[in-house]
C-alpha cells in the first residue's frame, strides 16, 4: 500500500493508548525502540508489499441488556496503518455519505441525530416511528458487496488487498488460559471487527447502500418515511398509518443486503401515546410545570441506571487501595462526560438524582476505606468532596446548562 508519504505522515502513536494486541507490543516498548525507527520499518513493509495484518485479540465487553459484545483489538501496527488509511480514503467516502448518517463523521454527532428525529416528529407530524434494531450489524457486513463499494472510489489494488486482509484477519481468544485462534470472518466472508480503526468508516459505507435503496426505490416519498441513522442505530419517522408498511419494506431491503433485522427488538412507537429510546434518550410525551403535555426528550432510564451502576462499581471495596483523589477523578470523569452528552430536555431532576447518588457513594466509600461506619454526612462535608478532592459539580440550574435544542 505505498503512498509515497514519509513515515512522518503516519498518525502519531499517542493517538491510541489502548491495550496491546496479540503480539503484546506496547507503546512503551515502541518508545524504547524509537518511534521513528519503528515507523520506518512499518513503512518499508507497506512499500515492499510485505505488510500482513496480524490476528485480532478478542475480548468481551458487557452490554446493557446483560449480554456480551465481542471486541476485536488489532495490534498497534495495524491500528496505525488503519488510521493512515482512514486519513487517506476517509475524505473520499465522506463526500458520498448521506445527510441522514450522523455516526463517526466530522462535525456531526449523536445529539444532532436526536434533534433531527425531534424535528421530524414535532415539525412534520411524522409521529409513527419504526424503532429498528439490526442483529450484530458490524459482524454481519458481507465482504463482497462491501469491497465493491470500496472499489468505486479506490483504484489501487494493493490498498483493497490490505483492507481485505483486515476484514478476514484471524481472531485469537484466550479460553481457559490458552490462546485459541479462529478464522470465522474468512470462513463466513462477513464482518468488520468492532475495535478496528477503519470499522466505523466501513459500517457507514455499507449502511449507505440501504439509504440509497430506501430513497431510490421510492419508499421515502411513497410513505413519507424518513430514516435517521447513527452507526448501527436507526429509526424511521413516518406519517401516521405508514409505519407498518415501512417496517415491512425495511426488513425486506435489509434481507436483500445480507443483514438481519432483530424482530424481537424492532417495534413501532406511536407518539404521543407511546415513547421510544434512541441514542440514550427517551423520546415521548412529558408534562411541563403547568401540567401541559408536550413531545420532548430526556435521558432514558437505561442510560441513568448505567451511569449509577458504573459509579457503584467504582466505589466498591476492591478500590479501597486507590487514593481518594484518583477515585474521585475517575468518578468525575464519568459524570462530567455523561452530563455533557445528556444535557438536552428536562434534565435537572435527573441531574439532582445523579448528584445525590454520587455524593452518597463517595462518602460511603471514603468511610469504609478508613474503616469507619456510617454514611459520612457529618464527617465528610461538601467542601472536602468538591474543593479538596475535586468532585465534578453537577449543574443544579437550567441556566448552568449549555443551550439545549431539544
Amino acid at each position: 500500500m505505498p503512498t509515497g508519504r514519509s513515515s512522518r505522515s503516519l498518525p502519531p502513536l499517542a493517538c491510541e493508548r489502548r491495550s496491546s494486541g496479540v503480539d503484546r507490543k506496547t507503546f512503551e516498548q515502541i518508545d524504547a525502540q524509537g518511534q521513528q525507527r519503528w515507523l520506518e520499518t512499518l513503512r518499508e513493509e507497506l512499500v515492499s508489499g510485505r505488510y500482513v495484518p496480524k490476528p485480532l485479540l478478542r475480548v468481551w465487553i458487557p452490554k446493557s441488556n446483560g449480554g456480551q459484545r465481542p471486541l476485536g483489538i488489532p495490534c498497534i501496527s495495524d491500528r496505525v496503518v488503519q488510521m493512515a488509511a482512514v486519513l487517506i480514503i476517509g475524505p473520499l467516502f465522506e463526500a458520498d455519505l448521506l445527510p441522514q448518517q450522523y455516526g463517526f463523521r466530522p462535525g456531526l454527532d449523536a445529539k444532532m441525530a436526536l434533534r433531527r428525529v425531534y424535528w421530524h416528529v414535532t415539525q412534520h407530524g411524522r409521529r409513527e416511528v419504526v424503532d429498528a434494531d439490526l442483529r450484530d450489524y458490524f459482524t454481519s457486513l458481507p465482504h463482497s458487496p462491501l469491497v465493491r463499494s470500496l472499489s468505486r472510489r479506490i483504484a489501487a489494488g494493493r490498498m483493497l488487498h490490505v483492507i481485505k486482509g483486515w476484514l478476514t484477519a484471524p481472531v485469537v481468544e484466550v479460553i481457559d488460559g490458552r490462546p485459541v485462534q479462529t478464522t470465522e470472518a474468512r470462513r463466513t466472508k462477513r464482518g468488520t471487527p468492532q475495535g478496528g480503526v477503519i470499522s466505523p468508516l466501513l459500517a457507514n459505507l455499507y449502511f449507505r447502500r440501504f439509504l440509497l435503496a430506501w430513497h431510490n426505490h421510492g419508499h421515502q416519498d411513497q410513505l413519507d418515511a424518513h430514516v435517521v441513522n447513527d452507526a448501527d442505530d436507526f429509526v424511521i419517522c413516518c406519517r401516521p398509518g405508514n409505519a407498518g408498511e415501512a417496517m415491512t419494506r425495511m426488513t425486506a431491503l435489509m434481507t436483500r443486503l445480507g443483514l438481519e433485522v432483530n424482530a424481537t427488538k424492532t417495534r413501532i412507537a406511536r407518539l404521543p401515546e407511546e415513547s421510544f429510546d434512541f441514542l440514550g434518550y427517551t423520546v415521548g410525551r412529558f408534562h411541563g410545570k403547568d401540567g401541559r403535555s408536550y413531545i420532548g426528550t430526556r435521558p432514558s432510564r437505561k442510560a441513568v441506571k448505567s451511569l449509577l451502576k458504573r459509579i457503584h462499581q467504582r466505589t466498591t471495596r476492591q478500590w479501597y487501595p486507590d487514593e481518594p483523589v484518583s477515585t474521585v477523578a475517575r468518578i468525575s470523569s464519568m459524570v462530567r462526560g455523561w452530563c455533557g452528552y445528556f444535557d438536552q430536555g428536562p434534565v435537572i431532576q435527573i441531574y439532582e438524582l445523579v448528584r445525590a447518588y454520587t455524593e452518597r457513594r463517595g462518602r460511603r466509600w471514603l468511610m469504609r476505606r478508613a474503616g469507619r461506619r456510617g454514611a459520612g454526612f457529618r464527617q465528610i462535608p461538601d467542601e472536602y468532596l468538591y474543593e479538596t478532592l475535586g468532585l465534578f459539580s453537577v449543574p443544579r440550574r437550567r441556566a448552568d446548562l449549555p443551550r439545549a435544542k431539544v
